[in-house]
């Protein structure tokens, strides 16, 4: 079996999970000045909130609405989101999992800062660690530095792919990502928030290179709209 990865720009991501759908961090076209399709021409069946901010969530009421998608989040997003009127959400919490049609779900620690777009407090950022069913492990990082808690997935028996942000002022940047590569054990990243507003210009293939030269671990480089394969 396989698991098919889309890169929508920034940190917005299709997953398709033996037939299951899930988007993460819903931050579509025209918000997101990097993606290519709207809420209204994606499918989901869940859709996976890292965290609050505007960059990360903007389209995800619209979407779940549209599709039906359960949302899973910390608590004080899910409970956002039911105050929009979605439904189901799964409010978790850091170091929770949870067994969902697609796999195991566990909610890793991400340091970084969240606000809904009300202003209102959006809870612990987190990251995810999926177990497909088909046996891929998958480690998303969400926004985050680099963080020891990283080598406890290494110690776990590492990924076959880690989603790593780059773009550095807001979140790790490439040198800290290599090195969160290397913590999590990953055999392949592919990295995301990067290039998407001048703050965050980096230089995606030399990140390649490094991740390459220095850990000898493969890194897919993918286009807004483009997929790949595990």
């Amino acid at each position: 079996m396989t698991v098919k990865i889309t890169w929508h720009g920034h940190a917005t991501f299709s997953l398709d999970v033996e037939g299951f759908r899930l988007v993460v961090d819903p931050f579509l076209h025209p918000h997101n000045p990097a993606a290519t399709v709207t809420a209204e021409e994606l499918a989901a069946d869940f859709i996976l909130v890292t965290h609050g901010h505007t960059d990360h969530i903007a389209d995800g009421v619209a979407l779940a609405r549209q599709t039906g998608a359960a949302v899973i989040s910390n608590v004080e997003i899910a409970r956002w989101f039911k105050q929009q009127g979605i439904h189901p959400t799964y409010g978790m919490n850091l170091g929770g999992g949870h067994t969902f049609a697609f796999g195991r779900l566990r909610l890793t620690i991400a340091h970084h800062s969240s606000e809904l777009p009300d202003g209102s407090y959006g809870g612990s950022p987190v990251g995810f660690l999926i177990n497909c069913n088909d046996g891929h492990d998958l480690y998303i990082a969400g926004d985050t530095a680099l963080t020891y808690d990283m080598k406890q997935i290494g110690d776990g028996g590492g990924v076959d792919l880690a989603i790593l942000p780059i773009g550095d002022y807001y979140t790790m940047g490439p040198e800290e990502a290599t090195v969160a590569a290397q913590w999590v054990k990953a055999k392949q990243v592919i990295p995301c928030h990067y290039n998407t507003f001048p703050m965050i210009q980096v230089d995606a293939a030399a990140f390649a290179r490094r991740l390459q030269q220095e850990a000898e671990i493969d890194c897919t480089l993918l286009a807004p709209g483009e997929s790949t394969t595990l």
